[in-house]
């Protein structure tokens, strides 16, 4: 019953870390049905088209077998290593039908889940020794359906073999009738396409057994919801200590922008809510660029630190709230605000640099920028 309801509480689907952690502990899809359709198809198809090359290596093995040497007749020791001769040659024969099973089998067990390989899925575990765990295994969902298919598979084999045997028991009773060579070859040909017709029912077996296998293997995998916000902590980090971090970047990140405060050419102001300081490197051949932003008490930082280094601040508040929308720090002004910047940078300029005798004291500009558009 517990087990019951704690499935009922998975109502979450897998994870991609939950089904990471399943793949590494070697828990993947599988269909035993799958693999042996696979094998059943291979051996038919290998028999089928070699059957031939196969016969006439088999009638070759049986003549060396069987043909005895005269000298050797009553040596004692020729029959056993005749017999380990003729082993290792028939070894032989049917090693490339061994190797097509073998492949198939590897193949077969892929298609649904992969290739996977982990030792944890062949180490020792003592729950599996629990003999009460073992009858709930026996007699589970699971368990009553991999009987249903094994009956199910018997029976739609054997009606299968049964029906193709009777249509083929003349051809099966002419094989005596043939000489050695015909006889294999003929049997050979029987086997494939028996092994064929009868891998006709294993594939509509395969064909149900997968969907449920994919489909128990998904249910499996399901996770209640308290385990989805505990893996989400695990991997991204609770609340909490995201926010410290996050603090602490602000807190490293305001720090050396403040440190750039002080190569500033201008630091326009709200005057009192924003305050964006600029550079101008006429060498770059650029726009000028943002060495610092903020608002609020990071404008007025801006502005302390500013003012302690000789760094002219100027007063423009819709240019202010420009480029404070649409700026980044360390980017280029917007091709937008370049008339307004370049009138500010250079009544900066003028007065910096000292005007000369005679000439006029410039004129503060009064930079017009359309707020709507930025």
């Amino acid at each position: 019953m517990a087990d019951d309801k704690e499935q009922q509480d998975r109502t979450e689907q897998a994870t991609p870390k939950r089904r990471q952690d399943a793949r590494k502990k070697g828990d993947v899809p599988r269909s035993r049905e799958l693999t042996m359709t696979g094998v059943m198809l291979s051996g038919a198809s290998f028999i089928l088209f070699l059957s031939v090359p196969i016969a006439n290596r088999l009638v070759e093995d049986f003549s060396s077998s069987l043909r005895i040497d005269r000298s050797k007749i009553f040596d004692t020791d020729y029959g056993p290593l005749a017999l380990a001769e003729a082993s290792i040659n028939a070894a032989w024969t049917m090693m490339p039908f061994a190797l097509v099973l073998l492949v198939s089998v590897f193949a077969s067990a892929t298609l649904i889940g992969g290739w996977s390989f982990s030792m944890k899925a062949a180490a020792f575990k003592a729950e599996r020794m629990n003999p009460i765990k073992g009858i709930k295994r026996v007699f589970s969902a699971n368990s009553l359906m991999e009987l249903m298919k094994a009956l199910a598979k018997f029976g739609i084999v054997a009606a299968i073999a049964v029906a193709w045997l009777w249509l083929s028991v003349d051809e099966v009773l002419m094989l005596g009738r043939q000489p050695i060579g015909s006889a294999i070859q003929s049997a050979l040909k029987i086997c494939g396409v028996s092994l064929l017709v009868t891998s006709a029912g294993l594939i509509l077996i395969a064909m149900v057994d997968v969907p449920f296998q994919l489909h128990s293997y998904q249910k499996k995998l399901k996770m209640t919801r308290t385990e989805v916000r505990d893996e989400f902590k695990e991997t991204e980090g609770r609340p909490e200590i995201k926010s410290k971090i996050r603090a602490l970047q602000q807190q490293v990140a305001t720090r050396r922008m403040m440190q750039d405060v002080p190569t500033a050419d201008v630091v326009i102001t709200n005057p009192t809510h924003y305050s964006i300081a600029l550079k101008y490197d006429d060498a770059a051949a650029g726009a000028p660029r943002v060495v610092a932003k903020g608002k609020d008490l990071v404008a007025a930082k801006i502005r302390e630190i500013a003012e302690k280094n000789g760094v002219a601040l100027f007063s423009a508040p819709p240019l202010a709230r420009a480029l404070f929308r649409s700026t980044k720090l360390g980017h280029e002004i917007p091709a937008g605000l370049y008339t307004a910047v370049a009138q500010v940078l250079a009544y900066i300029f003028q007065i910096r640099d000292g005007h000369r005798p005679g000439q006029q004291y410039p004129v503060r500009p009064v930079p017009l920028v359309d707020e709507n558009e930025f």
